[in-house]
């Protein structure tokens, strides 16, 4: 493997047109080959992704639109190039309108133009794969800061959406969404607008009691209100999409509506419903059983996948008892943190950072915490 050249996958049922085409195309990139569908799914599956894949058209037991079709949920940001006849080009213009393929050639393709139509697609890969960089670690990083920040504000409120956010992004990988990274965000911006709620509404909201009718007007507000703090924030579409829903499902929603909520906005759904009744100090695996039978207007496949999630959550956690001069930085804290006079510094489910470690240290030197405590890794 070359990391310096581009990676190419090549996909045919005739290993000699394979082999004239890997000929032509190992000057410029890392060229690798397949025989058949089935060979370059597995060949996708067991290698780094590659930046272009180019396939045939016309090839038994599975074709080259079936192939692609498939390889795009395997390897999403790959550019896909088909290669046709000029008698297939209207499956082929079919495949370049239904958006799974980058650009398709003729057969025979000249040299130069078969090198600089790959080149066009390791280009349209890196910019794929930029923005998504972009998106999910810079808009995304700067995301986290602002919610840690909000956490001093309001540890109430945004240490439950980081407990949240760490539900829906698993329970969103479970499913096989193909933008997790969109899901984390929601859920990270899901209580940003919270912080306009009183201290009382706020603390009764979570712990599930009654509302009053002024304070169910001011909740009914909070998807409002979120949208207009995130509004000018670019590139948060889908993620303003899934918060545009309410918190909880109504008796209407359904996930086969054309208007109804998305995949998104379920699983966030069913997440805070579930942290709610772990508030109420309900074991998640009790408060998992009682979301099933109370709200069945819960997406059943939603809270399959988030049950999978805390069923490998639990596999894998060891719970500590500590102090504070015992916190390390990624420890989560399944206690909340108080101060020695009762005042919230912490919620449970927040993750240690660099700014809180300093933090609680500096607070236990001046005025004390309660301790120990339990986190897990």
């Amino acid at each position: 493997m070359d990391a310096s050249r581009p990676r190419v996958l090549l996909v045919d049922d005739e290993s000699v047109i394979l082999d004239s085409i890997r000929r032509v195309l190992a000057r410029d990139f890392d060229v690798h080959t397949a025989l058949g569908a089935e060979a370059g799914l597995q060949e996708i599956r067991k290698s780094p992704p590659f930046d272009v894949i180019v396939s045939d058209l016309r090839m038994p037991n599975m074709d080259g639109i079936t192939f692609f079709g498939r390889a795009r949920v395997e390897s999403a940001d790959s550019t896909r190039i088909l290669l046709t006849g000029n008698a297939d080009l209207q499956d082929a213009a079919a495949a370049v309108n239904e958006g799974n393929i980058f650009r398709f050639l003729f057969k025979p393709c000249s040299s130069k133009h078969l090198v600089d139509t790959v080149w066009s697609g390791v280009s349209q890969y890196r910019l794929v794969t930029a923005e998504r960089v972009l998106l999910q670690k810079t808009l995304l990083g700067s995301v986290k800061m602002l919610t840690e920040i909000l956490a001093l504000a309001s540890p109430t409120a945004f240490g439950r959406a980081l407990r949240i956010k760490e539900r829906s992004s698993a329970t969103a990988r479970a499913i096989g969404e193909p933008k997790p990274w969109e899901m984390e965000m929601a859920a990270m911006l899901s209580h940003v607008a919270h912080i306009t709620l009183p201290t009382d509404t706020l603390d009764h909201l979570y712990d599930g009691k009654v509302l009053s009718d002024q304070d169910n007007e001011m909740v009914a507000r909070l998807p409002e209100v979120a949208e207009s703090l995130l509004a000018d924030i670019p590139r948060l579409e889908n993620v303003r999409e899934i918060l545009r829903h309410p918190h909880s499902p109504s008796a209407d929603e359904s996930e086969d509506d054309v208007g109804g909520p998305p995949i998104g906005a379920r699983i966030l759904q069913a997440a805070i419903a579930l942290d709610v009744l772990e508030s109420q100090d309900m074991s998640p695996q009790a408060a998992l059983s009682l979301l099933r039978e109370a709200d069945p207007q819960h997406d059943p496949v939603v809270v399959k996948a988030l049950a999978a999630t805390l069923a490998s959550a639990s596999d894998d956690t060891e719970v500590r008892e500590i102090s504070v001069a015992q916190l390390r930085k990624g420890m989560v804290f399944v206690d909340s943190v108080e101060s020695m006079d009762g005042r919230l510094l912490v919620a449970r489910g927040q993750e240690v950072s660099v700014s809180l470690l300093e933090r609680l240290t500096n607070f236990n030197k001046n005025e004390g915490i309660r301790q120990p405590f339990r986190v897990v890794r």
